[in-house]
């Protein structure tokens, strides 16, 4: 397994202060993309708000916050090249976004959990040597991928 050893910090750069934040999901329908976050991953509704026609939400992990996921919904979406979120290798090929990581402590536990709630695991579990990591993906109700990590020795 080969060691992760990051590069020094540029401490002098101009973004020295950048931290990752937020993600923003946009969903055609708000209510069903929240409550399956809140209800199937166990996420926190940190705060909401409208914005024009649509409604807004910063939800976060069960025991994390200092990472959101922001929950864009309402209005009417235009729509979007449909990815084939049920095989991974085929969606590599679309530009753009897509997908964001969650680590976790153990995938197999975390998908045993996923499948006992409902969700389809669209890939994985798979080792990953060059970033020591053990990875699975599964999608939400309207096909966004999320990525589980689990950091292996």
């Amino acid at each position: 397994m080969t060691d992760l050893v990051p590069p020094a910090y540029n401490a002098a750069s101009p973004f020295a202060d950048m931290r990752g934040h937020h993600v923003a999901v946009r969903a055609p329908d708000y209510e069903t993309v929240k409550r399956w976050y809140v209800e199937t991953l166990d996420f926190r509704v940190v705060a909401e708000w409208d914005y024009g026609d649509q409604k807004l939400a910063f939800i976060a992990p069960p025991a994390d916050d200092r990472f959101h996921i922001e929950i864009l919904g309402g209005g009417e979406p235009a729509p979007r090249d449909v990815r084939p979120y049920a095989d991974l290798g085929e969606s590599l090929v679309y530009a753009g976004y897509h997908h964001f990581c969650l680590e976790v402590a153990s995938i197999d536990v975390t998908l045993e959990k996923l499948r006992e709630r409902g969700v389809t695991i669209v890939a994985g579990p798979f080792l990953v040597e060059a970033i020591s990591r053990r990875l699975a993906f599964f999608a939400d109700p309207f096909g966004n991928l999320i990525e589980i990590a689990e950091v292996v020795a």
